[in-house]
């Protein structure tokens, strides 16, 4: 298969099953819902065999600010080191550029030196932590700070308000999404009458994932944390900042073990449009 030859065709959500199989391959976490979500708020690129066999998959997902996210770029160990991963990385890279966006992403420790030569630039590292019961590692050592409370529907316009500049766009599709996932794993802070921080989580294919989680101090994230650690059965993931070192103590200590690490990078830009000081957990490596 030449790559630079092979159409490029776009997914739409009939493809999702087939989807499922590519990122279940390297053990991602994946489910129909989140390539659902990011198929339909994104521009999305396949390619198949001759015989119709989805192989390799790019994805983008959009924001209304001053970037989006490349995700999902997966290619069938079959048909790897043949330059399709490059081709789909420029094809989501034009993309966002089209929609006047900035592409940023989430590197593995591979990906990253590929990235690096498209132009893509550090911006802070992540580590994924994983217990096989968190609210058992928990075990109601999640600190006793006021103010914590379940979220609902109705709190999310002042969810998506305290996300804003943290974030530094407006996904306001995406945290009505996430909440509608697991809600009972979904809970805010609120102090002198606003939100100052909240967690959200969704279900996945090997474990529910927790993120993202935005707060104003650490002794507000470790609260948050907790509460939705006790509202999960089973086995948890989230995403951390690695520059989070309290945190990162706080789950070391009771069970969590690293899984693998994510470089954020933004294209020909070294300074993020995030608040690193605010975002303590991504929504994952896919959403941003």
């Amino acid at each position: 298969m030449d790559p630079g030859a092979v159409p490029l065709h776009a997914l739409d959500t009939g493809r999702i099953p087939e989807a499922l199989l590519l990122s279940a391959e390297p053990g991602w976490n994946q489910v129909a819902a989140d390539w659902r979500l990011m198929i339909e708020n994104g521009d999305s690129f396949g390619v198949s065999t001759e015989a119709g066999r989805l192989i390799a998959s790019g994805l983008t997902v959009m924001f209304d600010g001053p970037f989006g996210w490349i995700s999902m770029i997966l290619v069938t160990q079959e048909f790897q080191r043949r330059g399709l991963a490059t081709r789909l990385m420029r094809s989501c890279m034009d993309a966002l550029r089209g929609h006047g966006l900035t592409p940023g992403l989430d590197a593995s420790p591979e990906g990253r030196e590929v990235y690096l030569r498209l132009g893509f630039r550090d911006i802070y590292r992540t580590t994924r932590m994983f217990a096989p019961n968190a609210a058992a590692a928990i075990a109601g050592s999640a600190g006793t700070l006021t103010g914590i409370r379940s979220m609902s529907a109705e709190d999310l316009p002042a969810v998506i308000a305290c996300d804003l500049n943290p974030c530094g766009a407006d996904r306001s599709y995406l945290l009505k999404h996430l909440h509608g996932r697991l809600p009972a794993a979904a809970f805010l802070s609120e102090r002198d009458g606003r939100v100052n921080g909240y967690v959200l989580a969704r279900d996945g294919r090997t474990c529910a994932q927790v993120g993202p989680l935005i707060a104003e101090d650490t002794e507000t994230a470790v609260t948050l944390l907790g509460r939705a650690f006790n509202a999960i059965p089973g086995p948890v993931c989230l995403d951390i900042a690695d520059h989070h070192e309290p945190i990162r103590i706080w789950l070391d200590s009771r069970g969590f073990s690293p899984v693998v690490g994510f470089m954020r990078m933004v294209h020909e830009r070294s300074v993020p449009y995030d608040d690193p000081g605010r975002v303590f957990v991504i929504a994952g490596p896919e959403l941003g």
